[in-house]
């Protein structure tokens, strides 16, 4: 199965320990050999409040399922 970044941008990223809705991917960093080393991921909290840089990032290793609506990852 192929996803586009678009297509995982669409998705929630939740916690896999206790199944809170994180945030959203908005960006890949991509190494000069076309892999991907970690997505940035705009908090939930951004978006309710409008307070300070709330970006984080996710390794690739983190993720432990892509499902249809949501990507979990372990923190």
């Amino acid at each position: 199965m192929y996803l586009n970044l678009s297509d995982l941008q669409r998705k929630d990223i939740v916690s896999i320990e206790d199944g809170r809705r994180l945030g959203r991917i908005i960006d890949a960093q991509i190494n000069s050999n076309g892999i991907i080393e970690h997505f940035i991921v705009l908090d939930y909290k951004f978006w309710r409040f409008w307070k300070g840089n709330n970006e984080f990032t996710v390794l690739f290793s983190q993720i432990k399922k892509i499902g249809t609506d949501v990507i979990l990852i372990e923190l």
